[in-house]
């Protein structure tokens, strides 16, 4: 039994309604950098749009107008017509025109929301209040938590960040053990965290509220517990949990990150009321266990002995041509 028409579009309207639900952040996000960013893709979409929109209504207009029994599909056959340049000029030159378009969106855009580059603004029209210093916060993806640390304040914690809203936040990001993604979508865009090595993030956060923070980079079992709460704060409530913290914490030593860093899976909210100042560039240069060697001071070993042997080799060269020309000065190149 075939359903009335009406009745069939029911299905159909039941599956769009459960899109009703949908949180869609990304393009109203409570930060600054993040509303940039959805701006581009509603931009970047309506560009597209102008080509999709109109092929998709000619398919459909064509369709009809040359189907099998209409009037058109006899009379307007043409069997020998092979060009046109009207139809040349608009096929080619629209499509054209709107990659110009996201072309110089997309380089301003990567240009000016580039991560590691400073915020001059806190929000649209308001640049950054002059002699306000970012709010340092060190990251630290391990297996399955995040680990927050916030050197001017002198307090770590774990799964859980605050932060003033309308004051730039400077991230520096590494890892544990694992490859993984910081990623606030209230916040700013997707960054990587690698071992051995940094990346940069800065942002803000533009209204007060409790915001979700995830890994948006598989790593194993407890990835889909790997989530925070990141909390928009005025900046009495932030000095409060700041202060909090200090109250209820217990120190963060080399022993307890040590411990800390073994895997867990949907590991509590720990706070901590101080930090041993070395130990995220002891996590950065992968030396936290006790007889490691850092991993810049390896490097600059490398360097230094790789200098030496240019040296050394320069200084070959320099005496097998003294002995080879008779009266030319030994010269030692300082490289």
């Amino acid at each position: 039994m075939r359903l009335p028409n009406p009745l069939r579009a029911l299905p159909l309207l039941a599956a769009t309604s459960l899109l009703a639900g949908c949180n869609l952040v990304v393009l109203n996000p409570a930060g600054d950098v993040a509303a940039q960013q959805g701006q581009m893709v509603v931009i970047s979409t309506l560009l597209m749009l102008l080509i999709i929109v109109p092929v998709i209504i000619l398919i459909l207009l064509f369709a009809w107008r040359y189907r099998q029994g209409s009037r058109h599909a006899e009379t307007d056959y043409a069997p020998d017509w092979d060009h046109s340049t009207k139809l040349e000029l608009v096929i080619w030159a629209a499509p054209l025109v709107i990659i110009i378009a996201l072309g110089a969106l997309t380089w301003i855009g990567t240009h000016k929301l580039d991560p590691y580059r400073p915020l001059d603004r806190i929000a649209s029209g308001k640049p950054v209040p002059e002699g306000v210093k970012p709010l340092e916060v060190e990251v630290v993806s391990l297996d399955w938590k995040w680990l927050f640390i916030l050197p001017e304040q002198g307090i770590a914690t774990v799964n859980e960040l605050a932060a003033p809203v309308d004051r730039p936040i400077r991230f520096r990001l590494t890892s544990s053990s694992t490859m993984n993604a910081f990623y606030v979508p209230d916040l700013a865009g997707m960054i990587y965290t690698m071992p051995g090595m940094q990346t940069e993030l800065n942002a803000v956060i533009n209204r007060p509220g409790v915001f979700h923070g995830m890994s948006s980079h598989y790593s194993g079992t407890g990835f889909s517990g790997m989530t925070f709460k990141f909390h928009g704060l005025s900046e009495q409530d932030f000095a409060r949990w700041v202060a909090r913290a200090k109250a209820e914490g217990k120190p963060l030593t080399r022993d307890a990150y040590r411990d800390l860093a073994r895997p867990s899976e949907r590991h509590p909210v720990e706070r901590f009321a101080s930090v041993d100042p070395n130990l995220y560039q002891r996590v950065l240069n992968l030396c936290v266990e006790d007889g490691q060697r850092c991993m810049h001071e390896t490097m600059a070993s490398d360097a230094l002995r790789g200098r030496a042997r240019v040296n050394g080799a320069l200084f070959a060269k320099a005496q097998a041509q003294s002995i080879c020309t008779p009266g030319m000065p030994v010269a030692l190149a300082d490289n």
